[in-house]
């Protein structure tokens, strides 16, 4: 591993001279390409060179337990060398953890989908809720984001809302929400104050390119044109302008009408299904590699019920890593990144253990 590192290090060294090079810094491709390197290499060279001078520290703790006269020094000096030596471990574990293979996917943009799920209207407003809370990480992150599917209810609620989310890393801070989230509160309608539970599915797909899905249009696409329709049958437009796309291979049906312009309903409709087909693919590769990874975090598996809100104790509980925290007002917010924070040091931990017993 030190070896490794070593050799990450001279590297990072290079691109930093490259990145001042004058005939680098006036190529703005190929600026960026050595600051994209340049920035995945900085935190690991980091924790390197901090881990270095805890050796060297360490290194001096030893050798002052050695030579010391004085017995109360020497205990002093043992002390120290106590905390380095656990310092020294936390460390490499660190160290570790940002070596593992990255997920390929880490640095694409998503397609977040939300559905209502059981709990009829009160599904619908926590969907909605669950879209704010989203949205306002998205603005916390500085990322873009925009609507592909809207289907409102006349509540204030949602029944589904797809939404394309771009920017630095996206997927590899969302993709542990997909599953089911569960909230416990009394709905605004309830007369008798009993606390009603609802559950929203969302799905977070990375999004996928052109190369990455082939889809022959002429055999393996059936397209539908008909008449866009607002909530209750309520006529948007009298032109055929909504689409309805079916994968024939795989029964996958994808249906957009939030544009007036037919071309750009099919254009949507196409982002949402080669998505979906990538992350079919994904799943399928994971279920191949690793089944008991996909058992411990971000299966994505529908059923499975990965949080909960309770808004009467102002509470949200992550159940698959056992995470509560007593600020649920802040979390709708948008302040995710305890929970996500957590999901991520979980997983990784979970993938060294798995290095470990190969």
């Amino acid at each position: 591993m030190l070896d490794r590192l070593k050799a990450l290090e001279e590297k990072y060294e290079k691109v930093a001279a490259l990145m001042a090079d004058p005939a680098v810094a006036g190529d703005p491709s190929k600026y960026r390409e050595h600051a994209k390197s340049y920035s995945e290499l900085e935190p690991v060279v980091a924790k390197y060179r901090e881990y270095g001078r805890t050796m060297k520290e360490l290194d001096q703790a030893r050798a002052l337990v050695r030579q010391a006269e004085d017995e109360s020094f020497r205990e002093l000096a043992r002390e120290e060398e106590h905390v380095l030596v656990e310092r020294v471990a936390r460390l490499e574990d660190e160290l570790k953890a940002l070596l593992l293979p990255k997920d390929p996917n880490d640095e694409k943009n998503v397609l977040l989908e939300i559905r209502a799920g059981t709990g009829g209207d009160e599904a619908t407003l926590f969907a909605q809720e669950l879209y704010r809370m989203y949205n306002r990480y998205a603005e916390r992150r500085g990322w873009k984001t925009e609507v592909l599917t809207h289907h409102a209810t006349g509540l204030g609620g949602v029944k589904e809302v797809i939404v394309q989310i771009s920017g630095d890393r996206v997927y590899s801070r969302m993709k542990f929400e997909s599953g089911v989230h569960r909230v416990q509160r009394v709905p605004e309608t309830e007369a008798s104050g009993r606390i009603h539970t609802s559950a929203v599915t969302v799905a977070v797909l990375p999004e996928a390119e052109d190369v990455e899905i082939e889809i022959d249009e002429g055999k393996d696409l059936r397209i539908d044109t008909f008449c866009s329709s607002g909530p209750g049958g309520q006529s948007v437009n009298t032109t055929y302008s909504a689409v309805r796309i079916t994968h024939l291979p795989s029964g996958l049906v994808v249906t957009q009408q939030d544009e007036k312009s037919w071309h750009k309903n099919k254009a949507k409709a196409m982002r949402v299904l080669r998505s979906r087909l990538y992350d079919i693919k994904m799943r399928e590769q994971q279920d191949a590699i690793a089944k008991e990874r996909r058992g411990m975090i971000g299966s994505g598996d529908r059923s499975e019920k990965i949080r909960t809100y309770n808004f009467p104790q102002n509470r949200v509980s992550d159940h698959r890593i056992g995470l509560t925290l007593h600020r649920l007002d802040t979390v709708m917010e948008g302040d995710l990144d305890e929970i996500l924070d957590a999901l991520q040091t979980h997983y990784q931990a979970e993938r060294l253990k798995e290095e470990v017993k190969a």
